[in-house]
This record gives structure tokens, C-alpha cells and sequence, in this order.
């Protein structure tokens, strides 16, 4: 598929028209934001209230992910007292999806009104200093997986050109890390680097990925990032951290261990994520509708 193609086929037009198939579903009113869990991270989509839950299989233009971790549903329900949307999992490109395609879920939410974007990923920690089961802010990031979601016909209501420089929204990472505190959870803040993947990064990648300035690693988030960026829509994450890189501790790297390292660090997160959703409520202004 060129990248006109898939950008037209997952672009705004096409956005619009699932967002209109899915919304008398889910019942969507106002949602304060949009959420993101990755891999092993889908406990948060059993603490909302009032639940309503659409398999991706069933969403236009959705690919239900074919990956341990990632439950493959658009979810709407409350979170501390306010309609949030969640995606619980995501289809990557390593998968074989264009970059257009991988973002196209990030499009659906904003056409279905939310304009802050959460983003949760599982990674391997590269600073020396984190361990397993650390929870980490992302302060900005790296786009190693040489593709841009952007790439193609400019769509309607992106800017063209987006300034990356605060893709990472400084307010809500105050508001992450008050959240933090108030739920006793301790927050690290670091740059994620993302790789196309689906290998593994080998010893001397890891090497590099600290020479360039990353403290974590994985293979998603990124190319939402940027299309957050362009569609104007105010955008935080956090990265679990499952697992050391390759090469930190000798030992091997396996997904079964960072989807089982994100269950574990599940519980810090929703409390985490709960207490943010309620800090959005009470400061977030017309910036997150």
C-alpha cells in the first residue's frame, strides 16, 4: 500500500465515518480523554464504571491485534466521575500495518471528541538506574522506526508541519506526577525511544539507544505521539517498565515476561491513571473539552 493510499484510507474523512458507526454504541457524550494500554496493561479497563465495550473486530477500519497483552476493544465508561475513552491494545506495524493504519484508532477518538491522549506501553528499561516494575513518565521521545504516520496526503485538520518540541504536554506531566504523589506511587521521567521492532534490541543497540539519550525502549507509542501532535490534541504517557534491556543484566529478553512484568505493575498504574483522570476533571479547562 503506498503512503497516499493509506493515508487516505485511514485518514480524517474515514475517521469521521467510524467514529459515526460507533458512537450511538458506546454511547458517547464528552469524553474528557482517550487512553491507550499496551501490553499486559488492560487492568484499567475493568475498573470503569458503567463499561461499554465494542471488539476491535467490529470497529471500521479497526485490526484486532494479534499479540499476548493486548485485549483488542474500544471501551467508553467513567472514570473518576467522567466518560473517558479506552483502547485496550493496539496493532502495530510489526504486525504488518502501515503507519497510518497503527495510528488510525488515535484519529477515531479525536473525531469522537476527546482531545487529551494518554498513552501506556510496556518497555525495557535502558538507564541503569530503573528497575523492573518501575513506572516512567515520558518526557519526549525518539522515532527510530523510520515511518511517519504523517507521511501522504495531508488530511483535513492536521497541521502539516507539527512542532514536536512539547509532543509531551509539560502541564500534564505536572499532573502526572501530582497524581503520583498522591497515590503514593514514585514516577521516573526519561525519553522512550521507539524501534519498529519485532526483534529484541541486541547488547550494542542498547549501547547506542544510551549514547542517543533514551532510558527506555519499545516498539509502539511513537507514531501516536506525532499524530496527537498534528490533530492538536494535548498528549502524556507513561512506560512501564517490565524488563532490563538487553545486555544490562545478561539475561534473555521475552514478551511473556513484560506482559507478566505490566500485570505486576498494573495496580500502581490505574490508581495512578485514576487520580490523573480526576486532576483533568477539576484543572482541565477547555483543553480537554
Amino acid at each position: 500500500m503506498s503512503g497516499i493510499g493509506a493515508a487516505e484510507r485511514h485518514g480524517a474523512e474515514a475517521a469521521r465515518r467510524t467514529a459515526e458507526a460507533v458512537r450511538e454504541r458506546l454511547g458517547v457524550r464528552a469524553p474528557v480523554a482517550a487512553i491507550v494500554l499496551g501490553s499486559g496493561l488492560g487492568e484499567l479497563a475493568d475498573r470503569l464504571d458503567g463499561a461499554v465495550r465494542v471488539p476491535y473486530a467490529e470497529v471500521p477500519g479497526f485490526h484486532q491485534p494479534a499479540i499476548a497483552g493486548h485485549r483488542g476493544e474500544l471501551i467508553a465508561g467513567s472514570l473518576s466521575g467522567r466518560e473517558v475513552l479506552l483502547l485496550a491494545g493496539r496493532f502495530h506495524m510489526y504486525e504488518g500495518h502501515s503507519a497510518q493504519a497503527s495510528t488510525f484508532p488515535v484519529r477515531v477518538v479525536h473525531a469522537l471528541g476527546a482531545r487529551t491522549l494518554f498513552l501506556s506501553n510496556a518497555a525495557g528499561g535502558v538507564n541503569r538506574s530503573f528497575a523492573p516494575g518501575d513506572l516512567m513518565v515520558i518526557t519526549d521521545h525518539l522515532n527510530l522506526q523510520f515511518r511517519n504516520p504523517l507521511t501522504g496526503t495531508q488530511q483535513p485538520g492536521d497541521t502539516r508541519f507539527p512542532d514536536m518540541s512539547a509532543a509531551w504536554s509539560p502541564r500534564l506531566i505536572r499532573l502526572l506526577e501530582r497524581a503520583g504523589t498522591e497515590t503514593g506511587t514514585t514516577l521516573r521521567r526519561g525519553t522512550y525511544a521507539g524501534l519498529l521492532g519485532p526483534t529484541y534490541e541486541t547488547p550494542a543497540e542498547v549501547r547506542m539507544l544510551a549514547t542517543l539519550g533514551a532510558d527506555a525502549v519499545g516498539m509502539s507509542t511513537v507514531p501516536e505521539a506525532i499524530v496527537a501532535a498534528a490533530l492538536g490534541m494535548e498528549c502524556a504517557g507513561i512506560s512501564c517498565i517490565t524488563n532490563l534491556a538487553a545486555g544490562i543484566t545478561g539475561e534473555r529478553v521475552d514478551h511473556a515476561e513484560g506482559v507478566e512484568g505490566g500485570a505486576r505493575a498494573g495496580g500502581a498504574l490505574c490508581a495512578g491513571v485514576g487520580r490523573f483522570g480526576a486532576l483533568l476533571s477539576r484543572w482541565g479547562g477547555a483543553v480537554v473539552g
